[in-house]
């Protein structure tokens, strides 16, 4: 298994991505990280590097306020595009990159490909849930305006990830709602409801959005605008939350005393609801496996994404969803 890691994009890049491709190399040998961008940059950071992990030079970095599309069609030596021509060419496997997510988006479409019979591609983050189970959500930005037929394929998409990578036997999925009735929602979702009726999946129907913390479903299904706006919010809320705590725990030396009994739950909550436990978010519905990580990923992130890539791999995930969709068409 080859996995392509775009070396260069990310707030804390290149230094974070080599952290996490040395960790992923060295904890599992039968995959090769094959690290995306300058090589005078890079090989200094690199130190007792494994026999599984090698450098593919690429002389351009695409940065955060780049135009995507001008970006990918111009820099043709930039790191994440040289990443997705490797997996376009049979070179890698799969590639995972935290830089800037409109032009991950194009490169996925330009240069890794649109898989057979998908309109859109999307892109499926986890939202931490207090089971701990996470839900699986799509599309959270990829694009902005969906019709009833994308929404449909997001759900099979989702249901085929979550059975592969995380080994759910029978996914939940809901649709993302004002209300739990069939006949409720804006005209989008009112005649995607029937059309995910009839997808081979345990569909539950709607789902509000203050359940979806709740561990309502395993993958929760939306188009791009009202999945970004619920996805800012469940982030800004959480952070709001740790903020007023630290606020309140620092007032006095009783609080204080408060907050030294209660740290290790406190470490363990803010574990639970860490984007960088799960490591990416993948952009369903591609030829190729590409992985999103988030701007301010980590070695640790990086790491984690490795590992969600490695294990699609293995459930052959991009293959299981190809041979979905042409068995189960859901085209205009």
């Amino acid at each position: 298994m080859r996995i392509a890691i775009d070396a260069m994009g990310g707030d804390h890049a290149p230094k974070s991505t080599v952290e996490g491709a040395l960790a992923a190399a060295k904890e599992w040998s039968d995959i090769e990280v094959i690290l995306v961008g300058d090589k005078e940059a890079l090989e200094p950071l690199i130190l007792d590097a494994p026999p599984n992990l090698r450098i593919h030079h690429a002389g351009e970095v695409i940065e955060p306020e780049d135009e995507p599309v001008k970006a990918v069609r111009r820099k043709k030596d930039a790191s994440m595009v040289v990443a997705g021509r490797l997996v376009r060419e049979g070179k890698a496997d799969a590639m995972i990159s935290a830089g800037n997510t409109g032009a991950l988006m194009t490169t996925g479409l330009l240069v890794v490909g649109r898989m057979e019979g998908i309109e859109r591609p999307a892109l499926a983050p986890m939202i931490p849930t207090v089971d701990e189970r996470g839900v699986l959500a799509l599309d959270l930005g990829a694009n902005m305006d969906a019709k009833p037929e994308h929404l449909a394929q997001y759900a099979l998409m989702g249901s085929i990830y979550r059975q592969k990578v995380h080994g759910i036997a029978n996914p939940r999925v809901g649709l993302l709602n004002v209300g739990t009735e069939p006949g409720k929602g804006n005209e989008l979702t009112k005649v995607a409801y029937p059309l995910i009726q009839e997808m081979p999946i345990n569909f539950v129907g709607n789902v509000e959005a203050r359940d979806v913390l709740t561990g309502a479903c395993d993958v929760l299904v939306c188009d791009g605008f009202a999945g970004n706006i619920l996805l800012k919010s469940l982030e800004g809320t959480a952070g709001t939350i740790f903020s007023l705590l630290k606020k309140e725990f620092s007032k006095s030396l009783k609080n204080k005393l408060a907050a030294a009994v209660l740290m290790p739950s406190l470490r363990n909550m803010k574990k639970t609801l860490d984007y960088k436990e799960h490591g990416g978010a993948p952009l369903l519905g591609l030829s190729g496996l590409v992985v999103k990580g988030h701007g301010s990923s980590d070695g640790g992130a990086i790491k984690n994404a490795v590992r969600q890539a490695r294990t699609a791999i293995q459930g052959r995930l991009t293959e299981s969803i190809s041979n979905e969709i042409s068995g189960k068409r859901v085209t205009e």
